[in-house]
């Protein structure tokens, strides 16, 4: 039996706490993500009620998340992980009792959202900056290969999940489900006890909020792997994403038949990022952001793969093929921060990439619409294509980027301005 456990689970106890909380949560999470807008049209509500509610849940990660960053680097992470994690459960538990007692609201669903969001925000550079510290950097991609690998799964077998349970018990029934996931995952970081890292002394240092933001942007500015990784996901999230969530339904919708024709290619790309995310755990690449950038660039094909004409079947394959590049470029990407960035700016590191990645997609989900009316959808998909795949290999073609190694030979950067 213990073969069947990867030896990172078996050797890093902390870890293997911690990842059996998040992967509950990340289930729950999956179902709540199908969940919610049925949860608002079950109450009456509209198209426009289901994206203002699940807006008002994205916004405040742009607003918060950087402030995030500096108190996760300020105080220790796992506090913030429960705190986040005891308000995500006590909101997804009344939106349930709203829904299931009949007095929900449209309004009041998005207030409890936006609440839902700010917590989101702190949750994100926390997680990222304590898992080195649970794990030593020899280990860090076989743990975010895993953690990599549960998010794959809940997407194949998370809306297959909600379904069940919305026709079971509605979409608060669901809901609930989601307010116990995160109940499990802070009960488990209660337990992590004390976590090693800088010493108390190191951690309280108080720079002010603005000097500590511009220490963890220093970082980013000062390593040329960095900012370019940045730039590059920045497009992917623009260029790419928007292929996906916008014009592959209205083509699926308009030449392939229907929405069954799209769930089959949805399915095949969440197949493909688990063998990914399994990759992933095996390999250990002496240069793994030249590997990542190649595997951004086979993740940018999406939008030429989807607007191909192709049959659906060569479609979902093709798409497969992309999920292992997206699983395997994340997993690199999480490691090499976690690896070549100080701990102490981590998560001020990290605020920064979230932020880029929830911050720009919604551009590129408001343009692409208007621009495939005014040009076609097969021309936007082709011209997503000609910006992204190009951008992905100007991230290979960086010397900085192609020669960083999977662990640092010596890192003389300060912290301090």
């Amino acid at each position: 039996m213990a073969v069947l456990i990867p030896e990172v689970l078996r050797v890093e106890r902390q870890f293997a706490r911690l990842f059996i909380g998040q992967s509950l949560s990340i289930l729950g999470d999956r179902v709540s993500f199908v969940a919610l807008p049925f949860a608002v049209l079950s109450i009456g509500g509209s198209a426009v009620d289901v994206g203002l509610v699940t807006a008002a849940g994205l916004l405040p990660v742009l607003v918060f998340t950087l402030i995030g960053g500096v108190w996760a680097d300020r105080i220790p992470r796992q506090w913030i992980m429960l705190v986040s994690d005891l308000v995500r459960c006590a909101v997804q538990a009344a939106v349930a009792v709203l829904l299931l007692t009949g007095t929900a609201r449209v309004g009041v669903l998005a207030l409890l959202m936006v609440v839902f969001g700010v917590a989101d925000a702190f949750f994100l550079p926390a997680s990222t900056g304590l898992l080195p510290l649970l794990v030593p950097s020899e280990r860090l991609g076989e743990a975010n290969a895993l953690r990599g690998f549960v998010h794959s799964v809940g997407l194949v077998v998370g809306p297959a999940l909600a379904g069940a349970l919305v026709a079971l018990v509605g979409p608060g029934g669901a809901l609930l489900v989601d307010a116990v996931s995160f109940a499990a995952s802070a009960a488990v970081l209660a337990r992590l006890g004390a976590v090693g890292g800088p010493a108390v002394a190191e951690r309280a240092e108080r720079l002010g909020f603005l000097a500590e933001l511009r220490v963890g942007w220093r970082q980013v500015r000062e390593r040329t792997w960095v900012w370019s990784g940045m730039l590059a996901m920045a497009v992917y999230h623009v260029v790419v994403l928007p292929s996906v969530f916008v014009l592959g339904p209205v083509l699926a919708d308009r030449e392939w038949g229907g929405a069954g024709a799209w769930a089959v290619v949805v399915a095949a790309f969440g197949l493909g990022s688990i063998v990914g995310d399994v990759c992933a755990y095996r390999l250990k690449p002496a240069r793994p952001m030249a590997v990542a950038a190649v595997a951004m660039a086979i993740a940018s094909c999406q939008a030429l793969i989807i607007g191909s004409g192709a049959p659906v079947a060569v479609i979902a394959l093709l798409e497969a093929c992309t999920g292992v590049g997206v699983s395997l470029f994340f997993v690199l990407w999480e490691t090499a921060l976690q690896v070549h960035i100080p701990e102490q700016v981590l998560s001020r590191v990290s605020s920064y990439d979230h932020l880029i990645a929830v911050a720009l997609m919604p551009l590129g989900l408001v343009l692409a619409g208007p621009l495939s009316d005014g040009i076609g959808v097969h021309r936007t998909l082709f011209g997503m294509t000609a910006l992204a795949v190009p951008a992905a290999f100007l991230l290979l073609a960086l010397p900085a980027v192609r020669r960083l190694p999977a662990q640092p030979l010596a890192d003389t950067s300060s912290t301090h301005p």
